[in-house]
């Protein structure tokens, strides 16, 4: 089983990468792109385990490992293989 992290900043806080990519699209012509906002993108290939325990044990390694809760948010998904 295999599984996707995405990991962005909340909202609420200031992506300078993100402004400095809309920047760049505004400069070459994409003056519609109204907003930016740059992430992680993690897979994890996981061993045999039961769905249960990856619905279980996916957030709490992103929440501690992955992501800075004060920050940023995740959001994940299982690929199915």
């Amino acid at each position: 089983m295999k599984v996707r992290i995405l990991v962005s900043f909340k909202n609420s806080v200031l992506d300078p990468q993100g402004q400095t990519v809309k920047n760049a699209l505004h400069t070459l012509g994409y003056g519609f792109i109204k907003d930016v906002r740059q992430g992680k993108v993690f897979e994890i290939d996981l061993k045999e385990i039961p769905r249960s325990e990856v619905e279980k044990v996916v957030p709490e390694f992103a929440d501690k490992v992955l992501a800075n809760p004060i920050i940023e948010k995740f959001s994940w998904q299982i690929i199915e293989e």
